[in-house]
């Protein structure tokens, strides 16, 4: 009786002891004669019921702008939040319950870094520009000196006495520019009448024995002889 006790106990402490024994021992490992296939789950419920034997034949299938499709799982429908706790979005739609990011409305203005100091006031300022809004870039239109050939010597030229003549088109802004053009200028002794010149325009009129006179930009009226 006390053998078969005895007996008992020792086949239970094997059993106990074998249910421990980790299986990844060289003697527990098991080979398997055949490769694992590998599938890929399917997210879109379309896509697993959709017939793609066609694009898997590598071999005769060609990829075109009509047949291209996103990879399978790829491409997730959108979360649709506010509609309830089963959308996974409900009630406050990730928002939380309180703090300046859960009210309606943009919580902050655009660039605000929580008070350090913004990225366009570490900048450096660029040289000659406004340094805030409100300032805008004076546009001009452009005479070319070439275009005041044609006139006469000691004749007056402005926008709509070239106008008139056919010298240049219809301008897209109400003040006037002279500046170099790409052929030389030949008019001499003319005066030339417009809102602004470059330095180097001046220079070849009052070179060839001309004037510049400059216009105002909201009158019109000859500032300087």
């Amino acid at each position: 009786m006390v053998r078969l006790v005895i007996l008992t106990a020792l086949v239970a402490s094997a059993a106990a002891f074998s249910s421990f024994t980790p299986r990844n021992l060289p003697s527990h490992r098991t080979t398997t004669s055949s490769p694992t296939s590998l599938s890929m789950k399917l997210f879109d419920w379309k896509r697993r019921t959709a017939d793609e034997s066609d694009i898997n034949d590598v071999k005769n299938f060609k990829f075109a702008l009509d047949n291209i499709r996103p990879a399978p799982g790829s491409r997730k429908k959108k979360t649709r939040k506010g509609r309830g706790i089963s959308a996974g979005q409900g009630a406050t739609c990730g928002f939380g319950m309180r703090g300046q990011k859960a009210r309606a409305g943009r919580p902050t203005r655009p660039g605000f870094e929580g008070g350090q100091q913004p990225l366009y006031r570490r900048l450096p300022k660029f040289a000659g520009q406004p340094p805030g809004p409100g300032h805008k870039k004076e546009l001009y239109n452009l005479i070319k000196l070439d275009e005041l050939n044609a006139v006469e010597e000691g004749g007056v030229v402005n926008f709509e006495s070239l106008l008139e003549s056919g010298a240049t088109t219809k301008a897209k802004y109400d003040i006037h520019k002279v500046v170099v053009g790409r052929e030389d200028f030949t008019a001499k002794g003319i005066t030339v009448q417009a809102h602004a010149f470059t330095k180097a325009a001046r220079e070849a009129i009052e070179g060839a024995g001309g004037k510049c006179q400059l216009l105002s930009k909201t009158t019109g009226a000859v500032l300087e002889a």
